[in-house]
């Protein structure tokens, strides 16, 4: 009897499975398509995208090389290129690389909206290493309070940008002729426990300088010596440049 039930038993959830297949089979089978679609799609997308920044690389070093080696224009051209089509981190790398190139070439201005505009689109550390640049680029032209609001995003107590960002504001200082903010500032920097080395010994170097009066005015160094035919020691003064005509035999002029 127990077999005779089994087959039943067995026979209805056949029934069940047909049924349930004819009704939702074809969504099973629809799914199961979209899946095997939506991985082969994803691992085009992953080798287009591996692709795309190796070429972006190999692009901003070769920009990188033709800016070092005098070639400007055709550097920017190039980063202008990636800038504009190059996966999001190596396009804001190309556009610092190309702000710099601008700004050794003295186009400052176009430079420093360069370097505010990657600041403004991102706030990680692409961002604050353009303020930061911005703000060297500026500190001999800009004022104190340009410069503070400029720089006060990565001027906060706990930011690890502070101790440049306060750099760059005692040099301001300095080059604006606010020696004793100055002194005072680089100071501060010295003696902080938290300022990286080498700007603490930089700072130190810096306020020791103002301190000792390194920042007066000695005048200029001698002229240079009058130019003309070296003299030997006592050989006397110069010949004249006029030659002076023989004397006859009977010792008068000649006519």
């Amino acid at each position: 009897m127990s077999d005779i039930f089994n087959e039943v038993e067995e026979e209805v959830r056949r029934e069940r499975f047909e049924q349930l297949w004819k009704q939702y089979g074809d969504y099973v089978i629809a799914g199961a398509a979209l899946i095997v679609i939506a991985v082969a799609g994803w691992q085009i997308y992953e080798r287009y995208e591996t692709n795309q920044r190796l070429k972006a690389s190999e692009t901003l070093i070769a920009a990188q090389s033709m800016s070092e080696n005098g070639a400007a224009d055709r550097a920017n051209a190039a980063l202008g290129v990636v800038a504009k089509s190059a996966p999001s981190g190596y396009a804001k790398m190309a556009r610092l690389t190309e702000a710099g190139a601008l700004l050794e070439s003295g186009r400052r201005d176009e430079a420093v909206e360069i370097y505010k505009s990657i600041a403004a689109s991102d706030h990680g550390p692409l961002g604050k290493a353009a303020l930061i640049r911005a703000g060297w680029a500026l500190s001999d032209v800009a004022s104190r309070q340009d410069l503070q609001t400029l720089l006060a995003p990565v001027n906060g107590p706990s930011d690890p940008w502070r101790f440049t960002a306060r750099e760059i504001m005692a040099f301001a200082d300095y080059h604006a002729h606010d020696l004793k903010t100055a002194e005072e500032e680089y100071r501060a920097l010295a003696n902080d426990k938290d300022t990286p080395e080498g700007l603490q010994h930089r700072a130190g170097a810096m306020a020791d300088f103002l301190k000792m009066g390194g920042q007066g005015n000695y005048g200029t160094v001698p002229k240079p010596a009058p130019t003309g035919p070296a003299l030997l020691p006592g050989a006397g003064t110069p010949p004249s440049a006029t030659p002076t005509p023989p004397t006859p035999a009977n010792g008068k002029p000649a006519q």
